[in-house]
């Protein structure tokens, strides 16, 4: 939580988000883990599904105006082409069209969705190894967990810095830690889904 950081009046926003989303995003890795989506290519399938699912609800806001005016390049961040060409290469299956749930979000709120679809990038370098085990690789089926070419901690950097820098007031703050939560919630739901 945002009181057990040391001082949190000189932690930086996304210090701050990830403190108050800390608990969220604990549960839903160790449901991820649970569900061992790397114990087979059928098991990589659902989580593909799990992917495709959330991504389709972040797509909107990875092109949306104002969010790339306040995050440069972040349209070309948007991995869900990837997901769709994933789940082709590992199903031989046309992936189905599906519309984000997400409606009209206020700023904040998509900032706290775009910092989860963002930090799952991150995480996704230790993704990829399980995926690679599989026969997977980074031109086919485990597309969506590549990193950048300019290198995968590089362009974290780059996105922690512009949004640290963003004109932000407290109470946005905590909403952007509500969307978060809420980000990781669906992908929960997603993955019991999935899973069940």
């Amino acid at each position: 939580m945002l009181t057990e950081l040391e001082n949190p009046a000189e932690a930086t926003r996304i210090q701050r988000l990830k403190a108050m989303t800390e608990a969220t995003h604990d549960r839903l890795d160790k449901r991820i883990m649970a569900a061992q989506p790397f114990a087979s290519k059928e098991r990589y399938a659902q989580f593909l599904n799990v992917q495709h699912g959330f991504h389709a609800d972040v797509a909107p806001l990875y092109a949306a105006p104002e969010l790339n005016r306040l995050l440069p390049g972040l349209a070309d961040r948007c991995r869900f082409k990837a997901i769709k060409q994933d789940i082709r290469d590992v199903t031989s299956n046309e992936p189905g069209e599906i519309a984000g749930r997400n409606g009209e979000l206020d700023l904040p709120t998509a900032l706290g969705w775009v910092y989860v679809a963002e930090g799952s990038n991150l995480g996704a370098a230790f993704l990829l190894k399980e995926a690679i085990k599989l026969g997977l690789s980074e031109e086919d089926g485990a597309r969506h967990l590549a990193g950048h070419p300019s290198g995968r901690g590089l362009h974290w950097r780059n996105f922690v810095s512009a949004y640290n820098t963003l004109p932000l007031s407290e109470e946005d703050e905590i909403k952007a830690a509500e969307g978060a939560k809420a980000a990781f919630n669906r992908v929960h739901g997603l993955v019991e889904e999935a899973f069940a």
